[in-house]
């Protein structure tokens, strides 16, 4: 069996680990949230990481070029990065696919090509999500030196 047949039969049980890492970056009682329910008015975060791990996946596994990965990422990264995570914790989610890959992958009996497809793959994930992450920050900045001018440039008004 080739690297992207095994791949495709394994999408499922990935997908549902990775998201099972990913929620174990939460605090217990919003992991516990996050994991109930794929209704994206009832559960929007946990219903778009689910999605949004699903993209990146079949992106990952079609090879895609790396605008399309960030296009996949960023509803993901742009959560973490409101929330205020870490910038490793943001997107350290990626490399946990690395791990779950290699255990769900062992009995496909991958030569070393396909084991280093793997890794590169994660590695252009994780650059891919550290560039996402960025521009949300930066964009959360913007948006707060906005607010501060527009408060002082208020504050003065009403002290004329």
């Amino acid at each position: 069996m080739g690297l992207n047949e095994a791949l495709s039969a394994k999408r499922a049980k990935v997908l549902d680990r990775w998201f099972e890492a990913v929620l174990a970056t939460y605090p217990p009682d919003t992991a516990r949230f996050l994991s109930g329910g794929a209704d994206p008015f009832a559960n929007p975060v946990g219903h778009t990481v689910r999605e949004g791990l699903g993209r990146l996946y079949d992106r990952f596994t079609a090879d895609v070029p790396d605008a399309e990965l960030s296009s996949a990422i960023d509803g993901i990264v742009r959560i973490r990065a409101v929330q205020e995570f870490t910038p490793s914790a943001a997107v350290g989610f990626v490399y946990a696919l690395r791990g779950i890959l290699r255990e769900e992958l062992a009995s496909a009996g991958l030569d070393t090509a396909g084991v280093a497809a793997i890794e590169s793959g994660v590695d252009r994930l994780a650059l891919a999500a550290f560039d996402a992450y960025m521009k949300c920050r930066e964009k959360i900045f913007e948006i707060r030196v906005r607010e501060i001018r527009e408060s002082q440039l208020l504050a003065a008004r009403l002290g004329s």
